[in-house]
């Protein structure tokens, strides 16, 4: 694999000096680079047109919008098959298996698809019957899944660490659909067709994705489904799958409780507070999509180097909760109504509960890799389960009497248990859970020290 790593010498000298010599280095750097490109343009034309939608669709409309999203996400796992990950760590272990992975991860991505988009329909009718323009928004983000197949080829770009071309694909089509979306609301344009924006966003994600998988000399027709690795896809995944059906519940629940129970206003303040906190938030799914190979690499080598590297990441987790939180929390409530305005005024309170939420989520992603390179998917799954029941019940209990505000106190206290506690309970766990503790508590020198 060669990598244009020119780029170098434009650094200022005190870092090139640190990159010369150093290919993984170097290859880690560049990779983080092109995603932050794409988070920055997201943050920047992203959130602004992002509150202009919302000012002009205003709590309730935006809150139905929301409610649709979230609903259809709750089925999400199914679109996966839980193999995502798991396609990854085979393509850094076995590249030379590329078409044979890519074409069966992408048929069974294609059933799933199809398969989510027919239960989010049932689910919806059976729940709000005879809500018309909710089963459209839910069947219309549904239908995304099925484009999304083709999101395999992020799996074989994340595997060599050059997420270069899924950056251009995905900023591209987001660019031209952010332009469409100004068109709309210059247009007074309904609701609806903000939906379909947002699915024609995925369709163009997708065609780029091909467009630059065959630029890298690769062509989606030498993919090949083969049934044995279709098996044993499936077979590591499954747990994944529920899993992923529980992770999602405990992450998206809260917006279709508050959506019953209370109303679409509600959602419409929750989710506005979201949308802030989840543009803060994207650097530890950046950091573990890019060291995910070296963690895998780390484990092959030795036991000694893979709890160092783990110890390293969830560290740096640690730091940018504070370096982020801290502010948040205390500039929240000003914040919002700076970019939202009045309407949204309860929306500032949810913020600063949701700057609290991002230790949980921050330690939640970091640990994935621990889960994917251990292989405890069942295990993940027993902890997803009881984080979605605890939620569940949390919202049940919380959100009659404290609203949107105990719908992020149930998360919190569902995060606590499924990230931390449940780890005292399990030996293989309870090394992670050692790390986790002195990435927060101990001084990183001191642990050097000790081992």
């Amino acid at each position: 694999m060669t990598t244009d790593l020119s780029w170098i010498k434009f650094l200022p000298k005190f870092i090139s000096n640190r990159l010369i010599g150093r290919s993984e280095l170097q290859l880690i750097v560049a990779n983080t680079s092109w995603l932050f490109i794409d988070k920055i343009i997201r943050m920047g034309v992203g959130l602004f047109v992002g509150v202009w939608v919302a000012r002009y669709l205003g709590p309730e409309q935006f809150g139905l919008w929301s409610y649709a999203i979230a609903f259809t996400s709750l089925f999400s796992a199914f679109a996966s098959f839980g193999i995502d990950s798991i396609v990854v760590r085979e393509l850094v272990k076995n590249p030379e298996r590329q078409n044979e992975l890519l074409g069966t991860a992408f048929v069974l991505k294609l059933i799933g698809g199809t398969l989510t988009l027919l239960i989010a329909i049932v689910a919806i009718l059976l729940l709000r019957n005879g809500d018309t323009l909710t089963l459209w928004m839910v069947g219309i983000s549904a239908a995304g899944f099925i484009f999304q197949s083709f999101n395999v080829i992020e799996f074989y770009f994340q595997a060599r660490v050059r997420s270069k071309y899924t950056v251009l694909a995905a900023s591209s089509a987001f660019i031209f659909v952010t332009v469409v979306k100004v068109i709309l609301i210059l247009s007074f344009s309904p609701l609806i067709l903000f939906a379909w924006v947002g699915l024609i966003e995925v369709g163009l994600t997708s065609l780029f994705l091909i467009v630059s998988y065959k630029k890298d000399h690769n062509n989606i027709c030498s993919w090949s489904c083969n049934k044995s690795t279709a098996i044993s896809l499936m077979k590591n995944g499954w747990p994944l799958v529920f899993s992923s059906l529980a992770i999602m519940i405990q992450a998206r629940v809260d917006q279709v409780m508050l959506g019953d129970m209370i109303g679409n206003a509600e959602v419409g303040q929750y989710s506005a507070a979201m949308r802030l906190i989840e543009v803060f938030s994207f650097l530890p799914t950046i950091i573990v999509s890019t060291l995910s190979p070296y963690i895998t690499k780390a484990k092959l080598i030795s036991e000694t180097l893979y709890h160092e590297r783990l110890l390293e990441i969830y560290r740096l987790m640690f730091i940018l909760f504070l370096v982020v939180a801290i502010p948040i929390y205390f500039l929240g409530g000003e914040f919002v109504l700076f970019v939202f305005g009045d309407e949204y005024k309860r929306a500032g309170g949810l913020l600063s509960l949701f700057a609290i939420r991002l230790f949980f989520a921050n330690f939640g992603v970091a640990k994935s890799l621990f889960t994917v390179n251990e292989s405890l998917f069942k295990y993940a799954l027993i902890t997803a389960v009881i984080g979605a029941i605890v939620n569940i019940l949390g919202n049940y209990l919380l959100i009659p009497y404290y609203g949107a505000e105990g719908a992020i106190i149930s998360t919190i206290i569902s995060f606590s248990i499924t990230i931390f506690m449940v780890d005292l309970f399990y030996t293989p766990s309870r090394l992670n859970l050692y790390l986790m503790v002195c990435a927060v508590f101990i001084p990183y020198k001191l642990i050097k020290e000790k081992g």
